[in-house]
């Protein structure tokens, strides 16, 4: 049966105007990007398939332009809208985290790291610069690395930090392989750039693991 066929609060462009898009599935939401179905399907039967296909959400959101294109009912057209979408979302989240804005809110700073880490298939180790007003000052991904781990140095983290006057920093990294967990690697990383921070008066504040679901910060598990 057609979309437009189906009651009113089912359908779902109608059921995010009436109870807001939280209210909606993945594939409902997948359903009103792709706005058609194909042959035989509607669009949130496409849109289920999809989440199949990709094994979630997350997965179809970073695939590259080949391997979206090669699935039914895409193509470079909604490749291109999809990025556009992504790329309108980083800098709504970046603007909340802008230079001189106060770091106020957790959940700002988390959303912002998940827009920007999440998704690399590889690790990226980036720094929050913040003045001592915990206003921002920079964000920088200073190092790249392969799937299994990057090569941080803590003379270029404190180098850069000198560079931007900080007076402290937050860390992040991400892991492709999706979990959020701690390493004995991140912990004693951890340790060595908060060693190294120490000795020029700039305070590591946190260092966030970002993965599939929420990123973990070492400040709320205690192992600053």
């Amino acid at each position: 049966m057609p979309i437009k066929d189906w009651p009113a609060d089912e359908r779902p462009r109608e059921k995010l105007l009436q109870r807001g898009a939280g209210a909606l599935t993945d594939a409902e939401l997948l359903a009103i990007f792709l706005r058609t179905g194909v042959v035989g399907k509607t669009a949130v039967d496409l849109a289920r398939e999809l989440l199949d296909e990709y094994q979630g959400l997350a997965n179809l959101l970073a695939a590259d332009q080949r391997r979206f294109c090669t699935s039914s009912g895409l193509g470079p057209a909604k490749y291109a809208q999809l990025q556009a979408v992504l790329e309108i979302n980083r800098r709504y989240l970046r603007e909340a985290l802008q230079r001189g804005n106060v770091l106020a809110c957790p959940s700002d700073t988390r959303n912002f790291l998940k827009a920007k880490l999440r998704g690399y298939p590889y690790e990226v180790f980036s720094c929050l610069f913040l003045d001592n007003r915990h206003r921002v000052i920079e964000y920088e991904e200073l190092f790249r690395g392969t799937i299994d781990g990057a090569s941080v140095h803590p003379r270029e983290v404190v180098r850069r930090a000198m560079h931007h006057n900080a007076a402290a920093l937050i860390l992040a990294h991400n892991h492709p392989s999706g979990v959020a967990e701690p390493s004995q690697a991140d912990a004693r990383i951890t340790r060595r750039l908060k060693e190294a921070l120490a000795l020029v008066d700039v305070r590591l504040l946190d260092h966030f693991i970002v993965g599939d679901g929420e990123p973990t910060s070492f400040a709320e598990r205690g192992l600053l």
